[in-house]
């Protein structure tokens, strides 16, 4: 027996398989078709036997149609073996259409049918109760649908009681488990409201509620019953039954919440208008009381009070206008005055270049030349500093 590594055996299964299948033409139905975040185009092709995963490149896009799961293709490519995962699939060189699938077909026959029987008519559909006080929910425990719902519902209408009925979402038994689900809450009146969802998938795992069992179990449903299967682009029959079709789990926790929301804007704006009329009674009450306040009284006092405050204000300030040119009078005779004691100072005298004279020895001043005899020590005192002098003689005048 030979003996191979890993690396080794899938490169000889890659140089094998890739070698034999260089161009291939391949029939089956389109399923998980995803774009990817490069610009390429990822799905499955598959019929009732076995699947193959293919690619598209994104330099052979646009393709002349929109592919969406259930089509039925045809893929002209070359089989590519990708070692690091030990797979293969088909990288396509052109994708075209080959008709429709046997899904859509299947789903678009039984539709008919149904709605032939009227469960998808309009006058059998029940109003979504605006005030639910139990919500159901009929989804996987463990999917993230249960969890946008729960979270929506405690954030929008925390006092809401959500019972989850648990049900798998896909797979052969779901569709059985999803029908009991239904019956049961309609048996023990569990709900007042029943939400029936999952979260986005490929079309196969969504058949379980477009199964012919749920279908009729959502149309006989005596509590309303909300349907949000998938993202808002999926479908499922059940969505024709419901009483209300929600684009997605989160979108119906917001519908049966949102009827209590608009109550409690309908009331926060009953009250902002109930106390807008209460502040209008209150300022036309107090217009009627004002002439009795307070500040109104205070007012009218005032009004016969200030003529008598004006006059003793008038003549405060005669008062104080008199005193003020009493005071300039006196300042003005006072300075007269003190203009007159300038002016006969002997200072002022001394001011304009006179002199006193001292005989030194007698310490007088002269008065005249008699005061002095030759060879007297004299001190002169103009305005400032001091002269020394000494007689050489005298002569008296009569008159100066």
């Amino acid at each position: 027996m030979q003996k191979f590594t890993v690396s080794e055996l899938t490169g000889l299964i890659q140089k094998n398989l890739e070698g034999a299948f260089p161009s291939v033409m391949v029939e089956g139905e389109l399923s998980n078709c995803r774009p990817s975040s490069t610009g390429h185009l990822y799905f499955s092709l598959k019929d009732s036997g076995a699947k193959i995963d293919g690619v598209i490149f994104k330099n052979r896009l646009p393709l002349p149609f929109k592919p969406q799961d259930g089509m039925l293709i045809r893929a002209q490519g070359r089989i590519s073996v990708f070692p690091p995962r030990g797979s293969y699939q088909i990288v396509c060189e052109a994708l075209e259409l080959a008709g429709a699938g046997d899904i859509l077909a299947m789903l678009e026959k039984r539709k008919r049918a149904l709605a032939a029987e009227g469960l998808f008519d309009a006058e059998n559909k029940k109003p979504i109760p605006r005030f639910p006080e139990t919500v159901g929910v009929i989804s996987s425990p463990t999917g993230a649908a249960v969890q946008d719902i729960l979270n929506i519902l405690k954030r929008r209408a925390g006092g809401i009681r959500v019972i989850v009925l648990p049900a798998p979402v896909q797979g052969p038994e779901a569709a059985v488990i999803i029908t009991r689900r239904i019956e049961q809450a309609n048996q023990w009146k569990l709900a007042d409201v029943l939400i029936l969802g999952r979260g986005g998938g490929s079309i196969e795992d969504m058949l379980p509620f477009s199964e012919e069992i749920v279908v009729r179990a959502a149309a006989a449903s005596q509590i309303p019953l909300v349907s949000a299967v998938g993202h808002e682009i999926d479908w499922a029959l059940c969505d024709y039954a419901a009483d209300l079709r929600a684009p997605t789990p989160s979108a119906a926790a917001e519908l049966v919440s949102g009827m209590r929301g608009e109550a409690l804007a309908r009331v926060t704006g009953l009250k902002t208008e109930m106390a807008g009329l209460v502040r209008q009674r209150i300022d036309r009450i107090r217009l009627l009381i004002k002439p009795f306040g307070e500040e109104d009284l205070e007012l009218r006092f005032r009004s016969i009070l200030q003529p008598t405050l004006v006059r003793l204000d008038d003549a405060r300030e005669a008062l104080i206008n008199g005193l003020k040119e009493g005071i300039a009078e006196l300042r003005r005779r006072a300075e007269l005055a003190r203009m007159g004691l300038e002016a006969a100072s002997p200072l002022s005298i001394l001011e304009r270049g006179y002199s006193v004279v001292i005989n030194e020895e007698t310490g007088r001043a002269l008065r005249s030349s008699s005061d002095t005899k030759p060879g007297d020590r004299l001190s002169i005192r103009p305005r400032k500093g001091l002269v020394n002098a000494r007689t050489e003689g005298s002569i008296e005048y009569e008159k100066l």
